[in-house]
C-alpha cells in the first residue's frame, strides 16, 4: 500500500448486514468469464446477495448484447431495488445508446436508495443522468477488473466500496506525488486552499470529450472536475484536455483533479515530453488549481467518488482531501 494513496476515511467493517448487489453489462461484452465468476463469489463471500442480470454475459459483436438488450439491462438495474447496481466491465457501448436511457427512471432509483457504481465507459451514463436528471452516481470499481482479479481485490478499493455499502464513506484523501522538474527550474510553492460546496464531476477523459456539444455533457460551473484515462500517451491526454480548455469547460471549474493515467509508453522522439509537461502547460493556461495523483482510474487502488455531489476540497501542501461526509 503506497503512502501516496492514503484513503482518508474507511468505515468500520461489514456491520450493516448483507446488501443486494445487481450486476449488469451496459457496455462491452464480458470476455473474462472466470474473472466475472470470481467477482461474484467474492461479493457473496462478503455476505452480500448478488443478483445477475439475465443478459450480463450476452454478446453481440463487441457489445454485451445489442443496443436494445443493453438498454433493457440498465432499466432492469434501475427497477431492481438493489442497494448497488454494479457494472460487470467498461469498454465501449454507452455513448451510442444514451438517447434511449430513461434518465428519470435512473434518478428515481437513486432517490430510492440504489447506488449506481462503475468506471471507464460508465462515465457516459454518469454524465447523462447528471445532465438530464441531476442524479448522483459513484465513480468506482467494476466487477471483473476489480473484484474478479486473480490476486484478490485491492484493500483500499474494497474498504471504499464497503464505506459506500455501510454509509460510512466521508471522503477521499491522498498525498500528491512530488513533481520532478527540469534542472534549474525553481520549485513552485506548495499550495494551500479550500473549495467549499462544489459539484464533483468527471470520469474517463476520452468519454467526457466524446460528450462535448451533446445534451449529455453536464453544464457544471464552479465545479471540481476529475479525469483519468488508460492507454493514452501524454500528448493525447493533452489534446483532450485542450479540447475542454478551448470549449471553456476548464476555466469554469474551481479545480481540475488529475487521477491515474496508466498503460502508456513514451517514445524516443518525445524528447522529454511527458505527463508532467502536460500538467505544467495546463497550469500556464489556467488560473484554477490543477491537482495530481488522485487514486482513481484504470488501476487497482481506487477510491469511490460521488459524481454530482456537493463536496469540499481541502489542500495543504501535498495533502489533498475531497470530503462529502454531509451526504450521510
Amino acid at each position: 500500500m503506497s503512502s501516496d494513496h492514503e484513503h482518508a476515511a474507511c468505515g468500520c467493517g461489514h456491520d450493516h448486514g448483507p446488501k443486494h448487489i445487481y450486476i449488469y453489462s451496459p457496455s462491452s461484452a464480458v470476455r473474462d468469464k472466470a474473472a466475472f465468476r470470481r467477482g461474484v463469489k467474492r461479493l457473496q463471500a462478503l455476505g452480500h446477495e448478488v443478483e445477475i442480470d439475465p443478459d450480463a454475459l450476452a454478446q453481440h459483436t463487441r457489445f454485451a448484447g445489442d443496443d436494445a438488450t443493453r438498454l433493457a439491462a440498465i432499466h432492469r438495474a434501475a427497477a431492481s431495488g438493489a442497494d448497488v447496481a454494479l457494472i460487470s466491465r467498461g469498454g465501449y457501448g454507452l455513448t451510442r445508446i444514451l438517447p434511449g436511457i430513461d434518465c428519470a427512471a435512473v434518478a428515481r432509483a437513486v432517490d430510492k436508495g440504489t447506488q449506481f457504481v462503475g468506471v471507464s465507459d460508465f462515465t457516459a451514463l454518469q454524465c447523462a443522468v447528471l445532465a438530464q436528471a441531476g442524479a448522483l452516481t459513484w465513480a468506482g470499481p467494476a466487477l471483473g477488473a476489480d473484484f474478479g482479479v486473480q490476486e484478490g481485490p485491492d484493500d483500499i478499493m474494497e474498504a471504499c466500496f464497503d464505506d459506500l455499502l455501510t454509509g460510512h464513506g466521508e471522503g477521499a484523501g491522498w498525498r500528491m506525488p512530488k513533481e520532478r522538474r527540469a534542472a534549474g527550474t525553481p520549485e513552485a510553492p506548495l499550495p494551500e486552499f479550500e473549495v467549499a460546496s462544489s459539484t464533483l464531476w468527471g470520469g474517463n477523459l476520452a468519454v467526457l470529450c466524446a460528450l462535448v456539444g451533446t445534451p449529455y455533457f453536464p453544464q457544471v460551473d464552479g465545479g471540481i472536475l476529475f479525469v483519468e484515462d488508460v492507454n493514452e500517451h501524454p500528448y493525447r491526454v493533452e489534446r483532450m484536455l485542450t479540447q475542454l480548455l478551448h470549449a471553456g469547460v476548464l476555466a469554469r471549474q474551481k479545480a481540475l483533479v488529475l487521477g491515474q493515467f496508466s498503460n502508456y509508453r513514451l517514445a524516443p522522439h518525445d524528447k522529454g515530453f511527458k505527463l508532467q509537461t502536460v500538467v505544467d502547460w495546463l497550469r500556464s493556461q489556467l488560473s484554477i488549481q490543477v491537482l495530481t495523483g488522485l487514486p482513481y482510474g484504470h488501476v487497482p487502488t481506487k477510491v469511490l467518488l460521488p459524481v454530482g455531489a456537493q463536496v469540499d476540497l481541502s489542500v495543504q501542501g501535498r495533502d489533498a482531501l475531497i470530503y462529502w461526509g454531509h451526504l450521510n
